[in-house]
């Protein structure tokens, strides 16, 4: 660690300005939304900037960008001349201990390892939090938010920015309108990854940088030493700090399924993928959920259904009455929703909505239009009231669920050597038909080679571990290094 700060210290800097945060300006409420008066802006933080998380603020600079936390300062270099004004750290404790009182909001757009910690300690503190999709690494953390953000009654979202979109309303409109009928299938897919997967792990080790420090972008993961492959942004497909393909997209492409069909916890998911590596995620993988009954629609049922997930470059088969040549990846991906009176496709983000009958519902409008940017919509809540709030388009009230769905099916591909589907606990966190004596092997090198003409197979695998303990520590980490996450509250 390159600093040791513990957490009451930076918790108690900023708990004397929780219990004041909530700002209600009449610009908020009023007709003057596009006016911010400098009384009404919020002061934000920001922590991992170097990539989307400077997307995020650019779209907050109406407010004040108080400060900026980064592990790699060249790599936000950019962002640091863009708010000059802005207090630069490197350890986003520190940031909370020193500029914790004026703070009243948080963007967290770290590697996914570390969104929960991040996040979980500013809620604890009070600020508000705005998450980059996937909320969280694993189950266990996704809860957590979720729940903190109900005991500090905080404004949230997730930065699944099409759920701000007339895209996915559309979507959700026309199934609850039961203009498809009632749907028992949901295909998806996309085009990710784009970033490097199903490598070996690197056996050299770079010189880090003298701008990034390496120990705090571990944080709480296995460390391991530093290899260019990792960082920048090529995180993404090592396990120990992404999510791979599923985790990215799904947050984005799943969502219209999510909530237009009401689901909740699936009960049966199963998993395949390309080579399944130790440290990385496959090259392209599939997940099946198994979605139980929900209670029905006034105007559709809800029946069982099955949601299948394909990636790196797999796609459904083509439902019959698709036009031919017609390309079905909208944006980076799509969503077919196989209904008992018609089929629905979306893009990625719920984008341009069609029916394969060529249909143009007209369907009553049920879903609030957000008529504000994404990161905006998520200021207007911050200033509201926790009484009168109108929640964001992507609350953790909602999207921690949804991101437990996504992550759960992480595990299903990391455990599809047990040759079984899954059976899931939604409510306990757990995997219920793991047999107790079960072991799981992953591939550390696939030692193929070609010798005289021949080729040669030699994997070298790690030992076996017990499959029960194994899903267990995907399911909730064990937090490394001296990191520690907040109590789960009751």
């Amino acid at each position: 660690m390159s600093s040791k700060i513990s957490r009451r210290k930076f918790l108690e800097a900023g708990a004397f300005a929780a219990a004041g945060l909530t700002i209600v300006p009449s610009t908020v409420l009023g007709k003057n939304l596009g006016h911010t008066a400098p009384s009404d802006k919020l002061n934000i933080a920001g922590v991992g900037v170097g990539g989307m998380g400077f997307s995020n603020l650019k779209n907050l600079e109406s407010q004040n960008i108080v400060g900026l936390c980064d592990v790699d300062w060249k790599y936000s270099k950019h962002v640091f001349d863009y708010f000059p004004n802005a207090k630069k750290f490197y350890d986003y404790r520190k940031m909370y201990e020193e500029l914790g009182k004026s703070i009243d909001a948080v963007v967290v757009a770290t590697a996914d390892h570390t969104h929960a910690i991040v996040a979980a300690d500013a809620m604890t503190m009070g600020k508000h939090v705005f998450v980059q999709k996937p909320l969280t690494h694993s189950v266990y953390e996704s809860r957590l938010l979720t729940k903190l953000a109900k005991k500090h009654k905080i404004a949230t979202s997730m930065g699944n920015q099409g759920s701000s979109g007339a895209g996915v309303r559309q979507v959700i409109e026309w199934i609850q309108d039961g203009q498809i009928g009632e749907v028992t299938k949901v295909e998806a897919f996309t085009d990710r990854p784009i970033w490097p997967q199903g490598l070996m792990t690197p056996k050299e080790a770079h010189k880090v940088p003298r701008t990034l420090d390496w120990d705090l972008f571990i944080g709480p993961a296995n460390k391991r030493p530093f290899n260019e492959i990792y960082h920048p942004w090529n995180w993404r497909g090592w396990w120990d700090f992404g999510t791979g393909a599923l985790g990215d997209m799904a947050c984005h492409i799943l969502h219209p399924v999510f909530k237009g069909l009401n689901l909740g916890y699936p009960t049966k998911v199963q998993g395949s993928s390309t080579m399944l590596l130790t440290d990385c995620a496959p090259n392209a993988q599939m997940v099946k959920y198994l979605f139980p009954q929900r209670d029905n629609l006034p105007k559709v049922a809800m029946p069982e259904v099955e949601v299948i997930w394909y990636d790196g470059g797999l796609q459904p088969m083509r439902p019959e009455g698709v036009p031919a040549g017609k390309n079905l990846n909208d944006a980076g991906g799509g969503v077919i929703f196989h209904g008992s009176k018609d089929t629905l496709i979306c893009g990625c983000y719920g984008k341009d909505p069609w029916l394969v009958s060529g249909r143009k519902p007209n369907s009553p409008k049920t879903q609030r239009e957000v008529t504000l940017s994404h990161e905006m919509d998520w200021v207007r809540a911050c200033k509201e009231s926790p009484e009168s709030r109108v929640e964001t388009a992507s609350p953790f009230s909602e999207a921690g669920p949804f991101n437990e769905m996504v992550v759960m099916g992480v595990l299903a591909v990391r455990l599809q050597s047990l040759n079984q589907e899954l059976h899931w606990d939604g409510a306990n966190m757990q995997f219920t038909n793991i047999p107790q004596d079960a072991t799981i092997q992953t591939i550390i090198e696939d030692g193929f080679k070609i010798t005289d003409g021949h080729p040669t197979f030699n994997k070298t695998m790690t030992d076996p571990v017990n499959a029960v303990a194994y899903a267990n520590e995907m399911i909730k980490h064990t937090y490394k290094n001296g990191w520690q996450l907040p109590a789960m509250p009751k």
